[in-house]
């Protein structure tokens, strides 16, 4: 089922893209992301609080709370780039060099995670690397 939920992921990402594309039009950049933040903030909250899953609050570890909060920050500074990015380039362009993030992704998850990495797994990461530089290179 992982999947499914990693697909659905893939959608919506698609669609945040051209829909945010649109939406930064004339608009500061940092404006634009600080909007969108407290549009996810509310709706993930009520999904929370609909849920109840705020009870779970209380058993996160301060290692928990730490690398929650950071991957917070990472998010927010990836945001903040990526808006600058669809205001100033191509969305396809912007999108397709931004997936770039997966092939980071599984580097980072053989280095720190110490996670196995197949062959399949590196020709993928190789392709998209390959695959960006010709996005970025004319």
């Amino acid at each position: 089922m992982w999947w499914i939920y990693a697909l659905l992921s893939a959608l919506f990402a698609a669609l945040t893209a051209i829909f945010a594309k649109i939406g930064v039009e004339n608009v500061n950049s940092n404006l634009a992301t600080a909007i969108r933040t407290v549009a996810v903030l509310i709706m993930i909250w009520l999904i929370v609080i609909v849920k109840n899953e705020v009870r779970g609050i209380t058993e996160l570890s301060t290692r928990n709370w730490v690398f929650l909060i950071i991957s917070g920050l990472a998010t927010g500074i990836s945001w903040i780039f990526y808006f600058k990015a669809l205001q100033m380039g191509e969305v396809s362009k912007v999108a397709g060099i931004d997936k770039l993030s997966l092939a980071l992704t599984i580097i980072f998850a053989v280095v720190f995670l110490h996670e196995e990495l197949s062959w399949k797994t590196a020709v993928g990461a190789s392709l998209i690397i390959a695959g960006t530089l010709f996005l970025i290179w004319k």
